[in-house]
């Protein structure tokens, strides 16, 4: 069952071509170095709105107008400007993106383009795939997203696109940056950011150190966050070596949000701080990220990359589930579950060989890789408490109903292992100075081994493999403006540690992109895409002589247009925008068909705008910055059956920023705003009984020293 052995072999070849230069070809002529620019920064220490290239669409630094998808970037300034501080936030600012069910807000959970859902392994963090709860991090530089299937490069995922954390690095020139700030949700926090050279012998080294705690803004809970990041790069003449590790400690409220009153189809009539659980409704946790990276300059034409990664994400959960209500007395039914010694952990291992060949007057930019991953998810014990309907939603008391200890033997010990290895090739060909050609295949095998109970039961036990590829074509009008069109697919891996009928084949994407792309010097960079996505072989639940069994009977279809943008209208007014129609619907299902797909909005829309003022005349050299912006999110169904739907809704928010120098130091103060009207929002839906509920207005007052 196990393909590590045979992974592992496999690799040898490339390992080979990643350390030896007798591999690569000598370059026929000199060529004079390029230097990649990746955002202006100015005097003041702000940098650009502009991204100009990406790493993701290519897995190599690349142009944006080069890459036949759509590729989405959120930049350091614009998570500094809105005081970003979870991957929601950050992607406010794409298209196309709404949030997914995100089990009462304990994990990351993101539709793209119409398809997704919680651990479904389209979030990266630097190019590697993320088993861990909470992936926007202190350490967190940029965010992108690659839109559309990216399996020939990343492997197993969604075909609505990849996210990719991109992660701050060691610098060989000292900076210290201390922060600290205060919330109206009764907290706050502090981080210490210092980085710099270690001797003369290229070393450098940054460490980062994070605490943040305030209340939840419901009745009761509070969330606390703890990270320490240490990290060591050596900087040699033709070799880079990254070592990093990161440890997170955590505890946020497990909140099921609020209910679908059912003669209305609206949420009930409550107090949006009120919860309908308890104080022990929490998940408590910890996880840990372990990164090696050697980039080697084999000579002017080839360079290889070898990465080691390994991810662990542990935790434990209480919860007062909510199972019925009755919408006229407010007489609500729960039953009081946990999850104890819950771990998900991955090792994965990447070798890339990257050249510039030219034959003849055509150059070609190619890539050969091997990927390795081995993911193990494990759920020690679950716990299942008697119902109990002694709560009332309008008359709430709380305490009556404590957690409970019975361990459930048949739902406890749920496994799921995935190993999987892959061979793949890409040749991103110019054939003449305004047409690009690219092409690659991916091979991929992979295993899977899911079951539970105790005894244990095997529910899935079966081994696959796919072919993938990827095709596009670049057409460049101007040096500064692109046309597009791209065919890729995507595949990922079904299992199910519950009963199921037969084998679960794969789920298998298959997506059309055109477009057009637009970089200006210096200026906006904006990305127009019309897409058409179907997916196969989706897993759906049906009922046979009364036991719930899952077979893979169904198939979605996604369509629309993005529009994105971002960048510099002037030299002092910045503004990062989006605008997404999607239409994502079941094609095939037993008793969902035609119905739209869950938390998936027609319309969404963002607009986030920064003028710099310049300096009121306070302080020598001391600079006024601000900025406002809303995103819009269209009516979504809350449920599989379209039984309800959540409203629209807009939401605004502002800050301003005061920055003055002093004695050599920076010194910064930033107030920010986030939901500036008071909005009441519904972002996503798990159900009719598990409704999220947006956060409130927020003030924070951060204050911050550079040196």
């Amino acid at each position: 069952m196990n393909n590590n052995k045979r992974g592992w072999w496999c690799a040898l070849p490339l390992a080979a071509c990643a350390t030896s230069p007798t591999w690569a070809a000598e370059k026929a002529a000199s060529k004079e170095e390029s230097l990649v620019v990746i955002g202006r920064k100015d005097a003041d220490g702000v940098q650009s709105y502009q991204p100009l290239t990406s790493v993701t669409g290519t897995r190599s630094e690349t142009s944006l107008l080069n890459v036949p998808q759509a590729i989405d970037v959120v930049p350091q300034q614009v998570i500094t400007d809105q005081a970003v501080s979870s991957l929601d936030e950050a992607l406010y600012n794409v298209s196309g993106i709404t949030q997914a069910n995100t089990l009462g807000g304990t994990q990351d959970a993101v539709m793209k383009r119409g398809v997704g859902d919680n651990r479904d392994g389209s979030i990266l963090r630097d190019g590697v795939r993320s088993v861990q709860a909470r992936n926007f991090t202190p350490t967190t530089e940029r965010v992108e997203v690659l839109k559309g299937p990216a399996s020939m490069l990343y492997g197993m995922g969604e075909p609505g696109g990849m996210i990719n954390m991109i992660t701050k690095k060691p610098q060989l020139q000292q900076h210290t940056h201390v922060e600290g700030w205060g919330s109206s949700f009764n907290g706050g926090g502090g981080q210490l950011d210092v980085t710099g050279p270690l001797g003369t012998s290229g070393f450098a080294y940054r460490m980062i150190v994070d605490h943040d705690e305030t209340d939840y803004w419901r009745n009761f809970g509070r969330n606390r966050q703890t990270v320490i990041a240490p990290s060591l790069m050596w900087y040699g003449e033709n070799t880079t070596v990254r070592l990093a590790y990161e440890h997170m400690e955590y505890l946020v409220p497990f909140d099921r949000g609020t209910i679908i009153d059912s003669r209305t189809g609206k949420p009930v009539n409550t107090p949006r701080d009120r919860r309908f659980d308890e104080a022990y409704n929490a998940t408590r946790g910890d996880q840990d990220s372990v990164t090696l990276q050697i980039d080697q300059t084999l000579n002017e034409r080839w360079k290889s990359s070898l990465t080691y990664a390994y991810s662990r994400n542990s935790y434990s959960d209480n919860q007062a589930r909510a199972t019925a209500l009755n919408p006229e007395s407010g007489g609500l039914s729960r039953q009081a579950d946990a999850t104890a010694n819950a771990v998900s952990h991955a090792n994965a291992v990447q070798l890339t060989l990257n050249g510039d060949v030219d034959w003849g007057s055509i150059n070609h930019q190619m890539l050969f890789g091997f990927d390795f991953e081995d993911n193990r998810t494990y759920r020690g014990d679950m716990i299942r408490g008697k119902k109990n309907s002694d709560f009332n939603i309008y008359h709430p008391v709380y305490g009556l109903m404590p957690p409970s200890t019975a361990v459930s033997a048949k739902d406890s010990d749920q496994r799921e292992n995935l190993t999987s290895y892959g061979w793949f090739m890409q040749d991103s060909i110019q054939l003449t100075d305004k047409w690009l050609v690219m092409g690659g295949l991916r091979y991929d095998a992979f295993d899977v081994y899911a079951g539970k109970g105790r005894p244990f039961q095997t529910n899935t036990d079966s081994s696959d493999s796919k072919l993938v590829p990827r095709a596009g074509v670049v057409y460049k009008l101007t040096p500064y403006v692109s046309l597009y069109s791209s065919y890729t697919e995507s595949f990922k891996p079904n299992s199910s540690i519950a009963t199921q009928i037969g084998s679960l084949p794969p789920e298998q994407g298959k997506s059309w992109e055109v477009g057009g792309k637009l970089a200006l010097p210096n200026g906006v960079t904006g990305t127009l895409a019309l897409f058409d996505i179907t997916k196969r072989n989706v897993m759906v639940s049906e009922l046979v002589e009364g036991e719930t069994v899952t077979r893979t009977a169904g198939r979605v279809r996604s369509q629309g247009v993005e529009l994105d943008v971002a960048g510099n209208l002037t030299d002092s007014l910045s503004l990062i925008g989006s605008y997404a129609y999607t239409d994502a619907r079941v094609v095939d299902d037993p008793d969902n068909k035609g119905k739209e797909m869950t938390n998936v909005a027609r319309h969404t829309a963002s607009l986030f705008l920064t003028q710099n003022l310049g300096s009121p005349g306070l302080y020598s050299g001391d600079e006024v910055r601000i900025g406002a912006g809303a995103r819009y999110v269209g009516r979504r169904p809350g449920d599989a059956a379209n039984s309800f739907y959540l409203d629209n809704y807009t939401v605004a928010d502002a800050f301003a920023a005061y920055t003055m120098p002093i004695n050599g130091y920076r010194v910064k103060w930033q107030l920010n705003v986030k939901n500036l009207f008071d909005k009441t929002y519904y972002p996503s839906s798990g159900g009719n009984l598990r409704v999220a509920v947006g956060e409130p207005r927020e003030v924070v007052l951060r204050g911050s020293v550079d040196f």
